[in-house]
């Protein structure tokens, strides 16, 4: 899987690539990030569903910051501070 090193991290364009965070995930490492089948990416964007996604050369990749967006906007809270106990 590819890594990330954060936000907090920049470095110049020309940086040897060791040194380059992963700003993006190919289809394969976002299906194992999320455990799910690659076929199920491809259909989600036959569907447009699922996270934004860039399409390079004829390459789809993720960008990080969008699949970490996407992976924010799926959070479901579990009660409530109504009392009532049901989510909204």
């Amino acid at each position: 899987m590819s890594a990330y090193s954060g936000p907090g991290t920049t470095l110049p364009p020309n940086a040897p690539k060791a040194e380059r965070p992963v700003r993006h995930l190919n289809q394969i490492d976002l299906s194992r990030r999320w455990s799910i089948s690659p076929r199920t990416l491809e259909r989600w964007r036959w569907l447009k569903a699922g996270p934004p996604y860039l399409k390079i050369g004829g390459r789809v990749v993720y960008r990080i910051e969008d699949v970490e967006g996407y992976e924010a906007g799926q959070l479901h809270l579990v009660g409530s501070t109504s009392g009532q106990g049901r989510c909204s």
